[in-house]
């Protein structure tokens, strides 16, 4: 009889774990770094790649940095509503070139449009190793003084521009610097 029921149980509590597991958002991934200054970065433009972009250049300025790649099929699934909100220019969007081909990253922002006001290129993953990146993509809101404010993980949606972004970058802009 044990020999039956043991399994069951076994079974049971793997399906308790795994509908846990499923109705677990992305967003619900903690970030270490929500409240604390950004991790700093100095990296080459992949539009200009002997000019380079830090942190300290965004200071006094509301920003949004979205870590993308060419290969990555969510980025490409976000890539619209970041057009979208680019149009809006209600922010400056910074975009992390991650892991990637930057011929590769070029072709794919001149035919799909390029909503960042700079990409820069992570080709060997450090800069996204110390954001704490877990995949792509990911999209961080920095506030005036360069503090992680937001951090969202997976594809940004038309409803997340609405309800998440939009609202906490207009708080952010209103604030002092």
């Amino acid at each position: 009889m044990l020999k039956y029921i043991l399994p069951l149980i076994l079974f049971i509590v793997m399906a308790v774990f795994l509908a846990i597991g499923l109705n677990l958002k992305p967003n619900d991934i903690p970030s270490p770094l929500l409240d604390k200054p950004a991790p700093s970065f100095t990296a080459p433009k992949l539009q200009a790649p002997q000019e380079k972009l830090s942190t300290s250049d965004l200071k006094g300025q509301v920003w949004l940095f979205n870590v993308w790649a060419s290969w990555c099929v969510s980025c490409r699934a976000e890539h619209p509503v970041l057009n979208g909100l680019a149009q809006h220019k209600a922010v400056t969007l910074i975009g992390l070139n991650y892991k990637d081909d930057p011929a590769a990253a070029q072709g794919w922002l001149g035919s799909l449009g390029n909503p960042y006001t700079i990409s820069i290129m992570d080709q060997d993953g450090r800069i996204g190793l110390d954001w704490g990146v877990y995949g792509v993509p990911e999209t961080f809101v920095m506030d005036k003084k360069g503090i992680v404010r937001y951090k969202h993980t997976g594809p940004v949606t038309v409803d997340d521009v609405q309800q998440i972004f939009l609202p906490l970058i207009a708080k952010l802009q209103a604030e002092a610097p």
